[in-house]
């Protein structure tokens, strides 16, 4: 075909196998590597990350292999946002969902910003996922054929003006057959374990780090059950999410989970697991792939990346907000994370929640 295509390479085996496939393809492949300062000190970490320094060296080994042009770029101020979100959010008493937003931010706004400049027809990822078009004529992001590494729940956030630019080459084959190609090819990282962890979290403790990027914000608060009383003191709002059961720091007798965090207040409530139901939710910033509907619309929708999807219904509030109704209730719908609504495999849309009925 001999176009362009810049692809995010992050010295895993599925960017790697995407630039064979691509190259196979006969798209002419630039691979990028964004440098975010992540590290990890040692080799059991390194090996559920990406973005450090060895990933890099991965990236470059496989670039080298498929002799494909490979650059690293330096994307640790971008990052900065990134973790600015990450922190500010956990401290407004949300659990963030910083992957959404290196997708929405970096991989399909910085990145391809850059390929654009070099002349660039087209960005890709490794992603399990699939670009289709609707019966409506609007390109969507798709489910990937292999559904259980299906990835396409957070990347509803790509504008429709980007996705006739987007390709996501193993998005149509299974996990096994990326692995069998990646060995029958003789990639270096045929055999590299999947990343399992933020990247610019590499020891996996969210809570260090948000008090070591804020260490003055976090104040103390009371811990009370469903019915306002009070069963302890927490040291900060930052260290809960919604459905949380460990780490309670109290002791009542039977199974609690976190239900209900108010910032304002700075009050986390606990209680049975019963009560983490809700029959719906509304969401902002939604970012619509297909067209909007005009009243209230079937749709799956899906509230966080291991949860499957469920029949509900979608519709535009009157303030330009999303109003989301489940079939049957849900459990532990948390402001901060995406929901993610489907027709179908494709996906109609997303948007952040901002509360759950």
């Amino acid at each position: 075909m001999g176009k362009r295509v810049v692809l995010a390479m992050s010295g895993g085996v599925d960017s790697s196998v995407a630039a064979l496939l691509l190259k196979s393809q006969g798209y002419e492949v630039i691979g990028l590597f964004m440098r975010t300062g992540a590290h990890a000190e040692d080799a059991e970490r390194r090996a559920k990350t990406c973005c450090s320094v060895a990933d890099a060296e991965d990236a470059r080994r496989v670039a080298d292999k498929l002799d494909i042009p490979f650059y690293a770029l330096d994307f640790e101020g971008d990052f900065g946002r990134i973790k600015d979100y990450f922190a500010d959010e956990y401290l407004a008493g949300r659990t963030p969902n910083p992957c959404v937003m290196c997708n929405v931010w970096l991989k399909f706004g910085k990145l391809w910003g850059y390929g654009k400049q070099v002349g660039a027809d087209h960005v890709a990822t490794g992603h399990y996922a699939r670009i289709a078009r609707a019966e409506d004529g609007s390109l969507r992001v798709a489910r990937a054929r292999d559904r259980h590494k299906d990835q396409s729940y957070v990347l509803s956030g790509l504008r429709p003006e980007v996705l006739r630019h987007v390709l996501f080459p193993v998005g149509e084959h299974p996990k096994a057959e990326i692995r069998d190609l990646a060995r029958a090819h003789g990639l270096p990282v045929h055999d590299k374990p999947e990343s399992q962890e933020i990247c610019f979290v590499p020891d996996d403790d969210y809570l260090r780090m948000v008090r070591e990027m804020r260490p003055d914000a976090e104040t103390p608060g009371p811990m009370i059950d469903e019915a306002g009383g009070q069963v302890g003191t927490h040291p900060g709002i930052a260290g809960f999410t919604i459905g949380q059961r460990r780490g309670l720091g109290v002791a009542v007798g039977a199974p609690r989970y976190v239900v209900r965090i108010e910032p304002a207040s700075r009050t986390v409530t606990i209680g049975g697991r019963e009560s983490l139901l809700r029959r719906g939710l509304e969401a902002s910033r939604f970012n619509w792939q297909g067209p909007e509907p005009s009243g209230n619309t079937a749709c799956l929708a899906q509230i966080r990346a291991r949860h499957e999807a469920v029949p509900a219904t979608v519709s535009v509030l009157p303030d330009g907000r999303v109003g989301v109704a489940f079939e049957t209730p849900q459990s532990a719908v948390t402001p901060g994370q995406v929901v993610t609504v489907y027709q179908g495999d494709l996906v109609l849309g997303g948007g952040w929640i901002d509360s759950a009925l």
